[in-house]
């Protein structure tokens, strides 16, 4: 991902995080760590990006996205599965 990605948060999206949570923060740094895409489906006329990443203290998500403009616009995101966990961690190398 690129360097300075910019995120559209408002009241919705930072809520149902908070609701799994997770916090913005912690979604931002699951995107400078270079996720990995392990979905991609189109919802209506929007298309919209499951993928698998780390925070910085290694707490592994699941989280589906999509664009908006030129900005990451998070849906929704959860715990990864303990094997999900594992598999990707191994795929980082840790």
């Amino acid at each position: 991902m690129a360097d300075e990605l910019s995120f559209d948060w408002d009241k919705n999206n930072v809520q149902h995080l908070a609701r799994h949570g997770i916090t913005p923060e912690e979604l931002e740094q699951l995107f400078a760590n270079e996720p990995l895409d392990i979905d991609f489906d189109v919802m209506g006329a929007e298309e919209r990006w499951t993928s698998i990443g780390h925070t910085d203290l290694l707490r592994v998500l699941i989280v589906v996205w999509s664009m908006r403009d030129a900005s990451v616009r998070p849906i929704t995101a959860f715990e990864a599965t303990p094997i999900a966990r594992g598999k990707y961690l191994r795929s980082k190398g840790f």
